[in-house]
């Protein structure tokens, strides 16, 4: 990898955690960042800015074309940024040059309509492609992933593009004074409502992982791609999850009850004990419409091929790290005007 030079769309929670590593070892780095005060902090972290966003499709393009390794961690839910750098892509396959595009999908794409009830039996296992291929064409993320398989597939006959899925589930942790979605919605929404809540039951369950641990999970999918010459062929298996749980997952109910204990010790609730969400405050968490399937569902995942391909997760847990790092940063914020997450959901 010595000498190339890398692109990251979308430095944000994720782009930016990947973009220290990749710093960190040493290479060339490009990220497209929408505000003029967070490209200065990207270039003060050692890396280049550029001033787009997700709608910018030629200089998007233009830019892929111009770099040898590509990261899309914006959103698993634009396509067209997706084709634009696609377009980037096909651009430097015309002319001989080579590409690493790793895209960022999600374990959404598993997700079920358990909405609490029960933890599913349900496992899928990135190391058995038939798996991944046989999710319907309607689950989340899944429009868009097609549409980047199709076009690997359609450029694997050029031997230049080596493109790979990332998937992770959960992510928590903290970076650069951001933090996630999923879990900090939901201690927001304890904050509001007096009381930590799940959707139903709260039973259904998901795999985490820890942000730096997933951002050493692209590096260790890059190099596997870097290192192995079938992976531009169009029958290599495209998808990687990225997980640290295994078999101890956490339920929603285990994780809001860990809220709900920090704040009635910091004086916030009432109460330590968690209750059900009434569907009617859906609109403080995602809405009516995703609140089950985003804090609800059961999406269980294995990341075999990374840990076959040497991948360890090293970081906190998540109950440490909620504990000791996300709630803390929550417990900060001014949530007076808190009315629920309204952006895309990546996982």
């Amino acid at each position: 990898m010595s000498g190339k030079k890398f692109f990251i769309v979308g430095a944000g929670f994720v782009g930016w955690t990947l973009l220290d590593a990749l710093v960190a070892a040493g290479h060339t780095v490009t990220a497209l960042v929408r505000r003029e005060s967070h490209a200065k902090d990207i270039e003060a972290c050692g890396a280049r800015a550029i001033l787009g966003d997700l709608h910018d499709a030629t200089l998007i393009a233009d830019t892929v074309a111009q770099h040898d390794v590509v990261f899309h961690t914006a959103t698993a839910d634009d396509l067209p940024s997706a084709q634009a750098v696609l377009a980037g892509v096909r651009r430097r396959a015309e002319r001989g040059d080579e590409t690493v595009y790793i895209h960022t999908s999600g374990t959404s794409l598993l997700a079920d309509t358990s909405a609490g009830a029960f933890k599913s039996d349900k496992v899928y296992h990135d190391n058995v492609q038939a798996e991944i291929d046989s999710l319907p064409d309607s689950a989340p993320h899944r429009q868009i992933d097609l549409a980047i398989l199709r076009e690997r597939a359609e450029l694997a006959s050029t031997g230049k593009a080596k493109i790979a899925l990332m998937i992770p589930p959960l992510i928590y942790g903290t970076s650069h004074n951001r933090l996630t979605i999923q879990l900090p919605s939901l201690a927001r929404y304890a904050l509001k409502h007096g009381q930590a809540a799940h959707v139903g039951q709260g039973k259904s369950v998901w795999s985490t992982v820890h942000v730096r641990d997933l951002a050493r999970g692209y590096m260790t999918v890059l190099q596997h791609l870097e290192s192995t010459p079938g992976s531009a062929s169009a029958d290599a298996n495209p998808y990687f999850f990225c997980e640290n749980t295994g078999d101890a997952e956490p339920s929603w109910g285990e994780m809001v009850g860990v809220m709900g204990g920090v704040f009635k010790e910091a004086g916030k609730v009432k109460e330590a004990s968690t209750k059900v969400m009434p569907k009617e405050t859906y609109g403080d968490v995602f809405g009516p419409e995703f609140t089950e399937a985003v804090v609800g569902s059961n999406s269980r995942s294995r990341a075999v091929r990374l840990r076959e391909l040497g991948w360890q997760p090293k970081e906190k847990s998540w109950k440490e790290s909620l504990v000791e790092d996300e709630l803390p940063a929550i417990l900060k914020e001014d949530l007076s005007a808190y009315q629920g997450y309204a952006g895309a959901v990546a996982s």
